[in-house]
């Protein structure tokens, strides 16, 4: 009768067999897979970090299998991912194993509602909750296309922004699985714009009876994947913005340089990373390193010439019991040494760049230091179960995390061409940090609950949330 070992139970049975005979490598008769009604068996074993075939010391095994439960964890492709020994031959060292994943609901025709503003933040606060920066409209997904873990992305968005954009993405063309293609391709258009920053805040025009800018994109993209945890990706891109003359001519001639009213120019963007974090949307343990170098305007047009370096790194480090700690660096530094288009010229603030206890600032430049680093215990770790009640099946089991944190940052934006008068964040130290609880649904849903201080004597709560869809 067959029996299925859990890896602790089989490891200790294994070795202990293993001390009586002189081999103490394992071959791995067998992978079988079951639970993945859409995603393809080539995609689940492509993450796995053992094959059919192998020959490997025994004691290696688990850390294997558990590196390999943590990749097809971060496709994002189950809710739940489980690993096991079914069945073993003493006589032979020959191991069967079993991969069981719970898929996750693929298809997300979900209505957009999303805020204009950098952050909740601002928006709350500063924008005092107005509808009228409010996004809407239908952003679909499907996470899955057509079982290879390629996703296609379309959405129609009005409002604040009116948005038409649509991605697909194929992570291998090729026999050996390591070529990949991506393309994207956006029209938006605004009736606001931000043209200027003062005081290290966004300045904002508006007209209400027309549009005041135009963006058009296009990218085409080839990755390369030679192993599990290191990625290549060339990307060239078209851009063309268009902006109303009252802006360029009145407000800020720099918003394209020398008073333009419009912009065009081709990119290339070459980026390398390395991934060992062990979850990507919250990791624990690891470290990550991705660098890119940019050049936006190849020649054809003389909109632009820009050459931008970035480097970003993060360390995670598990501590005794509940702690853990986290340490990350991002940077950029400009190459061309000119004056850039104010458009193109941001630094701290935008997205995932941005330090605790400055939310409502923003810093321009080209050239720029973020330091922060991060202590956590887990407060909770638990299944939430809802059974029956909730319709989908993937959905009636939530695992769910909730840590406290205390965060700390230091910052320094150089930019040679901007008044320190006029915007007094840049060109000079900054730091801030504080207390935080962290929310973690499945494995990436993050809510982060800040209560952060800055150097000017500020403080205040402040919301970021990651539904990685």
């Amino acid at each position: 009768m067959q029996r299925i070992l859990s890896i602790s139970a089989f490891v200790w049975i294994f070795c202990w067999s293993a001390t009586a005979q002189t081999d103490s490598l394992c071959y791995i008769g067998e992978i079988s897979i079951t639970g993945n009604k859409r995603t393809k068996d080539a995609i689940i074993l492509r993450e796995m970090q053992v094959r059919t075939g192998d020959t490997l010391p025994l004691d290696q095994l688990p850390r294997l299998l558990e590196e390999s439960r943590l990749m097809l964890v971060n496709t994002a492709l189950f809710t739940k991912v489980d690993i096991y020994y079914k069945d073993w031959e003493a006589r032979n060292n020959r191991v069967h194993i079993r991969v069981e994943v719970d898929e996750s609901w693929y298809i997300y025709p979900v209505p957009v509602f999303d805020l204009a503003d950098r952050n909740f933040n601002v928006w709350w606060v500063e924008q005092k909750r107005s509808l009228q920066r409010v996004n809407y409209g239908l952003d679909f997904s499907h996470t899955n296309f057509s079982g290879n873990n390629d996703p296609l992305k379309a959405k129609i968005q009005f409002g604040y922004t009116r948005k038409y954009n649509l991605r697909y993405t194929l992570p291998f063309i090729n026999r050996k699985k390591t070529l990949g293609i991506y393309s994207y391709i956006e029209y938006a258009q605004n009736r606001e714009v931000n043209y200027a920053t003062e005081g290290n805040k966004q300045l904002f025009f508006r007209l209400e009876d027309r549009f005041i800018s135009q963006r058009f994109r296009t990218q085409l993209g080839l990755n390369y994947r030679p192993g599990a945890r290191t990625f290549h990706y060339a990307e060239l891109g078209f851009h063309q913005n268009r902006i109303d003359p009252i802006v360029a001519d009145s407000l800020n001639p720099g918003f394209f340089l020398d008073g333009r009213h419009l912009q065009r120019y081709f990119s290339f963007k070459y980026e390398f990373t390395r991934d060992f974090r062990d979850i990507r949307a919250y990791p624990l343990n690891g470290h990550y390193l991705r660098a890119g170098l940019l050049k936006d305007g190849l020649g054809i047009f003389s909109d632009r010439n820009a050459l931008t370096f970035t480097i970003r790194y993060e360390r995670y480090l598990p501590a005794k019991g509940r702690w853990s700690a986290a340490l990350m660096a991002d940077s950029k530094y400009s190459l061309i040494r000119q004056q850039q288009p104010y458009n193109d010229n941001r630094a701290l603030g935008f997205g995932q760049v941005y330090l605790p206890g400055y939310e409502y600032y923003i810093a321009d430049g080209p050239d720029m230091l973020l330091l922060r680093s991060l202590f956590r215990f887990k407060l909770i770790d638990r299944t939430l179960k809802f059974g029956k009640w909730v319709p989908l099946e993937s959905y009636r089991q939530i695992p769910f995390k909730a840590y406290v944190a205390m965060n700390a940052g230091w910052a320094y934006i150089n930019d040679p061409f901007a008044s320190r008068i006029g915007n007094p964040l840049n060109n000079r130290p900054l730091w801030g940090g504080g207390p935080a609880l962290h929310l973690v649904f499945f494995y990436d849903k993050v809510l982060l609950i800040e209560y952060s201080f800055n150097h000017l004597g500020e403080k205040g709560l402040f919301l970021h949330l990651n539904m990685n869809i």
